[in-house]
């Protein structure tokens, strides 16, 4: 199974366009050779470089088997109109939140998950309770990631050079 973006190819930046810098949309993303049994899909992006810990920016289950896209500029509501949900991210809002790191390079990583079964969390949705359920139903996993690092003006470089 593989998934992968128009946006952007494994290990490049992630367009600003898909970030808190441009207009903060998903990206699409197409899933690729999914295993014949799989009857719905996960997907989880999260900041795994956050100086927080893992950041998570996106959680969307109950993803159809059918589907082998989520189209750029999903909505941000609970309930998508194909019966997909999603859930609480980090930023507290439901749906996708874009990269938007401090200081330095973060990895942002998608993963798409292959399941036996739709799932069930415990609601408000959010990563905890998503990774309780998807315990004992994830058939295959694919991964992307992309970086984005926010641009410094150079006005901000050059006062981090007096600083240091």
């Amino acid at each position: 199974m593989h998934i992968i973006s128009n946006a952007f190819k494994e290990g490049e930046l992630i367009p600003a366009k898909y970030t808190c810098d441009g207009e903060n949309i998903s990206p699409l993303l197409q899933i690729e050779e999914s295993p014949r049994d799989t009857k719905y899909f996960a997907l989880i992006m999260d900041d795994p470089d956050s100086k927080e810990g893992t950041f998570t920016h996106w959680i969307i289950y109950n993803i159809p088997a059918n589907l082998t896209e989520l189209p750029e500029r999903l909505p941000d509501s609970g309930k998508l109109p194909d019966g997909s949900c999603q859930g609480i991210n980090d930023f507290g809002k439901s749906g996708y939140g874009g990269p938007c790191p401090g200081k330095g390079r973060h990895r942002y990583v998608f993963k798409l998950y292959a399941l036996d079964s739709s799932l069930n969390p415990v609601l408000p949705v959010s990563r905890a309770s998503i990774d309780e359920v998807l315990k004992g139903h994830i058939i295959a996993q694919a991964n992307l990631i992309g970086l984005y690092e926010r641009k410094t003006s150079l006005f901000q470089k050059l006062k981090n050079i007096i600083n240091k």
